[in-house]
């Protein structure tokens, strides 16, 4: 689509496909290493490979996407007539992915706008979610004020020109307002069996591990500040994912909210959840239920349980 804006993120936003097709949001893979071999994360990788690879102790490691495979990414919009871009991205507290997508938007040839969302999985997606909301809107009312318009050449072709750019510039500024304004209000929670992956990662600091697994507790973590950071600690599996249903349900409260349960090789506790929570959270619009991807997997191993609460936010366009 000609004059459009268009959107961009990476591959730990794990958005529904429908959505990734409904929104032609371009997703930039992560990749992930087994041992030597290296995949793009989506592509060339399953959430399976992972967990039967750190179940078997085989070295598993992550890592960012190039600065050119961001520059492509822009380049492709640019040539595919967009005006401006929106980047989406993971914490730069857990990934130097910002940092790859800033360092391609420097040279890009159209404006972006690269958001550090602070947050992973669904907790990012919903974001992006939020932004293709807002692109749509702007979109929806651009072209109805171009139907609208009169004859006249508005000052001729250069001034049509400059309008236009800053009008791009407007659009993009309201596009990530709203991006930023869905991120401020979502939280994720999560229970790992184990924090020695997270660890490993280096996402979590040495002595949280030892304490966790020296007293045989679950923990419950969130995201807090960009980082992943230790909740509550509980003593059993059970107790573990009941308070997690707690915390959510609290956090809901009464407000129009999507509510996303993630998991790794553990669908047999995150579907039951889901359900629960339906019947739970009054305020609920979109339930989605998905397992984390291979990047994530990685880090936080099989039996990961997680919730995602991220408000419903009018649009102002």
């Amino acid at each position: 689509m000609p004059g459009h804006l268009a959107l961009v993120t990476d591959s730990t936003a794990y958005l529904p496909q429908q959505a990734v097709d409904r929104y032609r949001i371009q997703v930039v893979p992560l990749s992930v290493a087994v041992g030597d071999e290296v995949f793009a994360e989506g592509v060339e990788i399953s959430p399976k490979d992972v967990a039967e690879a750190l179940r078997s102790k085989q070295r598993v490691t992550t890592s960012r996407p190039s600065p050119e495979t961001f520059a492509a990414a822009y380049r492709a919009a640019a040539e595919a007539g967009a005006r401006g871009v929106v980047s989406i991205h993971l914490s730069a507290e857990l990934s130097g992915t910002v940092e790859a997508a800033q360092l391609a938007a420097a040279a890009a040839p159209i404006p972006v706008r690269v958001v550090d969302s602070r947050l992973v999985g669904m907790a990012l997606g919903g974001c992006v979610l939020a932004a293709a909301e807002s692109v749509a809107a702007l979109e929806a009312a651009r072209a109805g004020s171009v139907s609208g318009d009169g004859d006249g050449d508005g000052g001729g072709r250069d001034g049509a020109v400059a309008a236009d750019a800053d009008a791009a510039v407007a659009d993009l500024d309201l596009v990530v307002a709203s991006t930023k304004a869905r991120a401020a209000g979502t939280a994720g929670f999560f229970y790992v069996d184990t924090l020695e992956h997270l660890r490993r990662g280096g996402r979590i600091g040495t002595a949280q591990a030892l304490v966790g697994s020296a007293l045989a507790v679950k923990p419950l973590l969130h995201l807090s500040g960009g980082r992943i950071e230790p909740l509550e600690k509980v003593r059993t599996a059970s107790r573990a994912i009941a308070r997690l249903e707690e915390i959510a349900v609290e956090r809901a409260a009464q407000q129009p909210v999507d509510i996303t349960v993630h998991h790794l090789a553990a669908a047999h506790r995150a579907e039951p959840l889901a359900e629960r929570l339906r019947e739970r959270v009054p305020g609920l619009r979109e339930l989605y239920v998905s397992e984390v991807g291979a990047v994530i997997g990685a880090h936080v191993g099989p039996g990961l349980l997680a919730v995602v609460v991220s408000p419903v936010i009018a649009s102002a366009h």
